[in-house]
C-alpha cells in the first residue's frame, strides 16, 4: 500500500520555519536600508534646489525595492517585510497565527540592524543627521497623521491580500502591484504623515534618533498603532467582501514570477 508522500520531520519543519524568520529579517533590512539610504542621500524632498525631486526617489527606492523582495524572497516566507501586512494575513486567516509574533521580532531586527548599519555608513554625512537617519516625521495634525496612516496602510495590505488570492488572475504580476503600491503611497504620504505605513520601518531609525523629536505617544499612534488598524481593517473588510475559502498556508502568499 502506498503510503503517499512522507511529512515532514521535525527537524525538517525547523529548519523551514528558520528559513521564512530568515527571509523576513533579510528582507526587512533590505527594505529599511535601502529606502532611508535614498531619504539620506537625496537629503529630503529637495534635490538640486527642485522640490519633490526627492519623493519621486525616495517613493520608487521603497516601491522598487519591495517588488524584488517579493520576488526574491515572497516564495521563501510570504514576502511581508511588515508588521501591519503579518498581522492583517492573519486576521484575514491567509497566514497561520503561531507565525505572527516570530515574523514581527525578525521585521524589526532587520529593521534596527538596518538603521545601525546605515548610522556607520553614513557618519560622516550632514543629511544624515539632517533626516535622522531618514526617520518618519509628520508635518500635519497628530489626528490627521494617523488617520492617513491608517488609509495608506489599508491601500497596502488591500493590495496584497488582491494580489495573493488564490483565483487571481495575474500571479505574475502580484509582486509588482505590491511594489507600485507602496511608491504611490509614498508619493501620497511623504509630505504629510511621511508615509510609515510599516511599524518596522519606523521603528528602526526612529530607536536611533530619539524618535526624531517626536514624543513617544505621538510616534507610537501614527507609526505603531495606525498602520496595525488600517492593515486590520483592510483584512476585515476584504473577507467581508470576498468571501472564499480560507487558507493558513504561508504559500498562500507567496509571489510567482
Amino acid at each position: 500500500m502506498d503510503a503517499g508522500p512522507a511529512r515532514p520531520g521535525r527537524t525538517e519543519r525547523t529548519d523551514m520555519e528558520n528559513q521564512k524568520y530568515l527571509a523576513e529579517l533579510i528582507g526587512t533590512f533590505l527594505l529599511v536600508f535601502v529606502g532611508t539610504a535614498t531619504v539620506v542621500a537625496v537629503g529630503g524632498a529637495t534635490v538640486l534646489g527642485v522640490t519633490g525631486v526627492g519623493y519621486l526617489a525616495i517613493a520608487l527606492a521603497f516601491g522598487l525595492t519591495l517588488a524584488v523582495l517579493a520576488y526574491t524572497l515572497g516564495p521563501i516566507s510570504g514576502g511581508h517585510f511588515n508588521p501591519a501586512v503579518t498581522i492583517g494575513l492573519v486576521v484575514a486567516r491567509r497566514h497561520t497565527s503561531k507565525d505572527a509574533a516570530p515574523y514581527i521580532v525578525a521585521q524589526i531586527i532587520g529593521a534596527v540592524l538596518a538603521s545601525v548599519v546605515l548610522l556607520v555608513v553614513t557618519q560622516n554625512v550632514p543629511a544624515a543627521t539632517g533626516t535622522h537617519l531618514g526617520a518618519n516625521t509628520f508635518s500635519i495634525g497628530l489626528a490627521g497623521a494617523a488617520l492617513l496612516e491608517v488609509v495608506l496602510t489599508f491601500v497596502l495590505v488591500w493590495t496584497v491580500l488582491s494580489v495573493t488570492e488564490k483565483s487571481y488572475p495575474y500571479t505574475a504580476f502580484g509582486g509588482l502591484a505590491i511594489g507600485l503600491a507602496l511608491t504611490v503611497i509614498h508619493l501620497a504620504g511623504i509630505g504629510l504623515s511621511g508615509a510609515g505605513v510599516n511599524p518596522a520601518r519606523s521603528l528602526g531609525p526612529a530607536l536611533l534618533t530619539s524618535f526624531a523629536g517626536l514624543s513617544a505617544t505621538s510616534f507610537g499612534i501614527v507609526y505603531l498603532v495606525a498602520p496595525i488598524i488600517g492593515g486590520i481593517v483592510a483584512a476585515g473588510l476584504y473577507t467581508a467582501v470576498f468571501t472564499t475559502t480560507p487558507s493558513t498556508s504561508a504559500a498562500s502568499t507567496t509571489y510567482e514570477a
